[in-house]
């Protein structure tokens, strides 16, 4: 795990919100960074190097593909991680009380 997942992560492991979180999981042939799998909610911390075009262009792919699996993808940068985890986890939080129900 990157710096700023290790901040995420201290923030949501366990059931911190209300539901289990897993990181690092695996779906199809992509792993995801963060999961929670009750709500389907796919969180993404991005660093700089999601800013190259063809990154940006792989990353488009690979989330309507999870998409349309029935996940919802949430991305926040390196930069939101470091200098605002409060408003991170609140989004998380949102998201979270979306409704959606991904079936196991």
């Amino acid at each position: 795990m990157t710096a700023e997942e290790s901040i995420f992560w201290g923030r949501v492991k366990g059931k911190s919100l209300g539901e289990k979180c897993r990181r690092q999981y695996i779906i199809g042939e992509y792993i995801v960074d963060f999961l929670f799998r009750e709500s389907g909610l796919i969180v993404e911390i991005d660093g700089e190097y999601h800013e190259n075009e063809e990154v940006k262009e792989s990353d488009r792919v690979r989330q309507q593909w999870l998409e349309e699996q029935g996940y919802r993808v949430i991305r926040f940068s390196n930069n939101e991680i470091v200098n605002d985890i409060d408003h991170v986890i609140n989004r998380t939080k949102q998201y979270l009380k979306g409704g959606h129900v991904f079936p196991l």
